[in-house]
């Protein structure tokens, strides 16, 4: 049950989102792994445009797409861009296919596809390969399944969220899954390259022929 369209559930995460134990360090890290050069970046599920916003500040954009499908996130993500003519912003909901946005430099997500369902994680990762530019970069940062309930809810408690009150939207896979489909797919350099409990950066690479 997703439930991210609701305008009460996305102003609840808004309002929280900084809190969020150790995520800076998680975008520091992505940010890090980004070529010098980006021309085209493409943000999935942008929520407010925070992570697109990141990656502006520290590259040299041309063309930014930010791409969501709740009606509260895209009117924050479009006031945060509002003076910005470079970025452009997709109504779309990542359960359908990518629209033909064209090609990219760089995909980026930020906790957004662990909500899909686990067969439409992987197809949208086949989609993803297919709008990237070859030598082109995917960097998801996303809530990852943990090993055991135990360190589930020690996840929750350090979110300060009750068990009973865990989302229901989330539809979490094990991080050993999703870096195989990558591979199996055709990316290369496909690690977890930071992870702290049930956060985790995957990224894999579309190699250059």
């Amino acid at each position: 049950m997703n439930l991210w369209d609701q305008a009460s559930h996305a102003l609840s995460y808004l309002e929280r989102a900084d809190t969020i134990p150790h995520r800076k360090d998680g975008e520091t890290t992505l940010l890090e792994h980004l070529p010098p050069q980006i021309d085209r970046v493409l943000d999935l599920g942008t929520g407010n445009g925070r992570l697109l916003a990141l990656v502006k500040a520290t590259r040299s954009v041309s063309v930014a797409t930010a791409l969501d499908f709740s009606p509260t996130m895209l009117t924050a993500v479009r006031d945060r861009f509002a003076d910005d003519p470079t970025v452009t912003i997709v109504q779309h909901n990542l359960d359908q296919p990518l629209p033909d946005l064209g090609q990219f430099d760089a995909i980026v997500s930020s906790f957004a596809i662990h909500h899909l369902s686990h067969d439409r994680k992987r197809s949208l990762y086949q989609e993803i390969f297919s709008h990237l530019q070859p030598g082109g970069i995917f960097c998801n940062l996303e809530h990852v399944a943990s090993p055991s309930q135990r360190v589930h809810h020690r996840f929750l408690e350090r979110l300060n969220i009750l068990p009973e009150n865990d989302d229901p939207s989330n539809q979490l896979l094990e991080m050993g899954t999703q870096l195989q489909w990558l591979r199996e797919i055709g990316f290369v350099d496909v690690d977890c390259y930071w992870k702290w409990l049930e956060l985790a950066l995957l990224i894999g690479i579309k190699p250059d022929r």
